[in-house]
């Protein structure tokens, strides 16, 4: 008759323990530091595994040529390559904080990020 309890109190206990690697996780990302660059190293740009921007750095030469728009391109260039490496973390750590649970659609939201089967 309660044939299926066994089943929920499985995923409840999946769920719980997904719950807290989830806030381990958003440490971890807190804590991870990430740098993008451009223009060899002339800008960079630091964020942390959540996106949030910790510092940027540009190089003197930069600021000494007078160059502009070369150095507005350079610091949207630098700020996209460390978005997309800190996007890249998330989803690496979202995969670790997975691992070995078995929860509906996360294969498929794993393969979306470009990680898991699929896709890396």
């Amino acid at each position: 008759m309660f044939k299926g309890l066994g089943d929920i109190a499985s995923m409840m206990k999946q769920a719980k323990e997904m719950q807290g690697r989830m806030a381990e996780m958003q440490e971890k990302l807190t804590q991870l530091r990430i740098k993008g660059s451009a223009g060899g190293g002339m800008v960079i740009i630091e964020t942390n595994g959540k996106q949030d921007v910790l510092g940027c750095s540009i190089d003197q030469t930069l600021l000494d040529g007078g160059d502009k728009e070369m150095l507005e391109d350079l610091v949207v260039s630098a700020m996209n390559d460390a978005v997309n490496k800190s996007r890249m973390a998330a989803a690496e750590a979202m995969q670790d904080a997975a691992g070995g649970l078995n929860l509906p659609g996360m294969g498929d939201a794993l393969s979306q990020l470009g990680l898991g089967p699929n896709g890396g």
